[in-house]
Parts: structure tokens; C-alpha cells; sequence
């Protein structure tokens, strides 16, 4: 039986609510598991096996998104009288609600301080300026926004030899859209942790790929555009990592066969190299499209209430993991220097279980109350 324009949907959600499960136990990581930093990309040779693990796994989260936000921007338009001005309007207004959460809630909840010193620029930001980015874009037309596309996620890494200095106008506007780095302004720092060319890029590409969810589109044809996107893009990335040159650091032979194959997957995220989207992509299509399968869409029906609740899901666990933290902290006091952090990946992924267990019923209550009331439009931020 071929899926239902709901089952289409729920394919959707239950994809979103994959990448939110994956980014809780990489934030959980970021919160308990302090004492053994990750770089980016990682070190092979050294970090641990689970521990690359989890942080590989992380990975999806992001390219993932914000190909999903391009998608049901698209989505979105098509229920509108004018669906391309529609569009246009709600990716302005989301994306500049997205840049200011980033810049107070957000940031907030990672801090606790008020007022900062210190902001870093993360995914919610990046997030917004790609809608703010693609409100303008998709005025083009289609093919050359496909283009721009395939341009910004292709070539970008031709760009990463160009790196400036100081706080000019051109300089922060650089260091914003490629170049991770800080920014002063006064006495505040701002750090540049999700540079947004590429992402720009990812978000036109969800856009373009929107059709094939169209309502009364052929489920068929669907499945079949997914499986080969997300073939192609595996193989576009198996070419390009073993051929070593283009489009991330190179991998190198480590002293087993296993931190060797780490080694291989160990891609940088920022910002994303094109064989960082390319697996990343690639994968993520595959699940998009192995969630239309109806037996499985029913089983993994959960991850569809978390992922119709993106935002609201994001700010809850940011605070209670916060609070937690705060509360290990002043109940066992510090156990690795200044840290309250835990001894194993092990304990990482029992503390995003449990959480995960905890933070499902109010986000599935609030996803059913946001289906139950469309009349407020200000649901739809959330």
C-alpha cells in the first residue's frame, strides 16, 4: 500500500524527531561530558571509539534541519492564496524570531548569565539568517536558484583559504557568513560558531526538493527521487573522501584498522565541508525515505510528536538540562576539577534516555495542542 499524504507528513516529523533525540544526547555531551573536549574535526587518534561515535552521530542534526526547514517552508506556501509572497513573508519574520531567541533564550540557557559577555552564535542562528537568506532567494528562478544552490554546498570550500582580521564591517560580515571566529563589539564577544554560506545552501536545496511532497504527487516517484539523492550523495562523498583532495581535511592511516576508519569518517562541521553534507545528506534522505514505509511509520509514531514540536522541544531540554547540572553540581560537587561530569559515554546515553523519556509527554501534549489550535499563528514559531 502506498503511504497516505499523512503518512508523507508524519515521514517528516518522525526525521525531525530522529535529529532532536541525536542533538539531546550530543547535548548531553556538552553539558556532562565536558572533561573530554572534542575538536572539530575530531582527533582520530585519540578520542575514543564511543565517544567519535556519538559525536558522528550528532552530525545529522544540523544538515538535517535545515534541509527539513527549507522542505516545509515550501509545504507551508502551498496552503496560501499566494504561496511564493507567503513564503517569502514567514521565512523573514521566522527567521528574524529565530536570530533573536538565539540571541536571548538561547543563549540564556547555555550561560545563565545576564547580562553576557559572551554570545555564540549556534544553529538557531544560523537557522534564521538561512530562512532571512532563502525569503530573498526564492524569487529567482528555479533553475537559477538550483544553481546557487549546488554552488554554495559545491564550492564553498573553495572559499576557505580567504580569512581576515579585526571588526570592520566587511570583516564581520565574512567572519558571519564562512570564517568561525570572534567578533568584539564593546565589551561583548560574539562567536561565529555556525558560519551560514553553506547552510544557505542546504536550506535552497530543501526548497527545491519540496515538490516531490507535494499533495497528490506520485508516492512512488517520491520514494525512488529519495533513494537515489540520498545514494548519489554517498557516493559523491565515498569518491571525494577517498580520493583525499577536495572538500574536507584529508583522512590519514592510523595505527588500527578501527581509528583508521575513524579517521575516514572524521569531517568538519564548521562550517559543514561539502563531504560533511554530502554524508549527511545523504543519510538523512535515506531515512526520509524509509520512514514512508507504513509499519514502520506506526512503530516510531513518538518521534513524530517530538519532531512536530521542533522548538518547543529545543528550549524545554535546554533549561532542564541546564537545572539538572546546576542541581548535580550542588548536590555531589565537582568531580573533575571545577566540572560535575560524568565518567562514561555509557552514563551520556542512560542521562538522554531518561530525558528523552521525561521531555516526551509535554512535548507530545504541546504538539497535539499546536495541531488542535492552527487559529493562532503564533504556533507556528514553535
Amino acid at each position: 500500500m502506498p503511504p497516505s499524504a499523512s503518512s508523507r507528513l508524519a515521514s517528516i516529523d518522525q526525521l525531525r524527531g530522529t535529529v532532536m533525540l541525536l542533538m539531546l544526547l550530543d547535548h548531553v555531551r556538552e553539558t556532562f561530558f565536558l572533561q573530554y573536549q572534542v575538536s572539530d574535526p575530531m582527533d582520530a587518534a585519540n578520542v575514543s571509539p564511543a565517544l567519535f561515535v556519538c559525536r558522528l552521530l550528532a552530525h545529522l542534526c544540523a544538515p538535517v534541519f535545515v534541509l527539513l526547514t527549507g522542505l516545509s517552508a515550501w509545504l507551508y506556501g502551498q496552503r496560501q492564496a499566494d504561496p511564493r509572497r507567503a513564503i517569502a513573508a514567514f521565512l523573514l519574520k521566522r527567521g528574524l524570531f529565530l536570530v533573536v531567541l538565539e540571541l536571548t533564550l538561547v543563549n540564556f540557557a547555555w550561560t545563565f548569565q545576564f547580562p553576557p559577555d559572551t554570545v555564540y552564535l549556534q544553529v538557531i542562528w544560523a537557522i534564521g539568517l538561512s530562512m532571512i537568506a532563502l525569503a530573498g532567494l526564492l524569487w529567482l528562478p528555479r533553475p537559477v536558484l538550483v544553481v546557487l544552490a549546488v554552488a554554495l554546498v559545491v564550492g564553498h570550500n573553495l572559499l576557505d583559504g580567504v580569512r581576515v582580521q579585526g571588526d570592520g564591517a566587511l570583516a564581520v560580515l565574512w567572519k558571519v557568513l564562512h570564517q568561525r571566529d570572534w567578533i568584539e563589539v564593546g565589551p561583548l564577544s560574539l562567536r561565529t560558531s555556525y558560519p551560514v554560506l553553506p547552510w544557505i545552501g542546504v536550506i535552497a536545496l530543501g526548497y527545491l526538493m519540496a515538490p516531490w511532497f507535494a499533495a497528490g504527487s506520485d508516492p512512488e516517484r517520491r520514494r525512488q527521487r529519495l533513494l537515489w539523492a540520498g545514494l548519489g550523495a554517498l557516493a559523491a562523498f565515498a569518491l571525494l573522501r577517498f580520493a583525499n583532495d577536495y572538500g574536507d581535511a584529508p583522512w590519514q592511516y592510523q595505527q588500527t584498522p578501527l581509528r583508521t576508519w575513524m579517521s575516514v569518517f572524521n569531517i568538519t562541521k564548521y562550517p559543514p565541508s561539502l563531504q560533511f553534507l554530502l554524508l549527511t545528506l545523504g543519510v538523512g534522505l535515506l531515512l526520509l525515505r524509509l520512514y514512508e514505509w507504513p509499519p514502520l511509520a506506526r512503530a516510531l509514531r513518538p518521534l513524530a510528536d517530538i519532531g512536530a514540536a521542533p522548538m518547543f522541544f529545543y528550549l524545554l531540554h535546554l533549561y532542564v538540562l541546564k537545572l539538572l547540572y546546576l542541581a548535580a553540581l550542588k548536590t555531589w560537587g565537582p568531580t573533575h576539577g571545577s566540572l560535575y561530569a560524568l565518567d562514561s559515554v555509557a552514563g551520556l546515553l542512560l542521562v538522554a534516555c531518561a530525558l528523552a523519556v521525561v521531555l516526551y509527554p509535554p512535548t507530545r501534549a504541546f504538539a497535539r495542542f499546536k495541531a488542535r489550535r492552527r487559529d493562532l499563528a503564533w504556533l507556528r514559531y514553535l
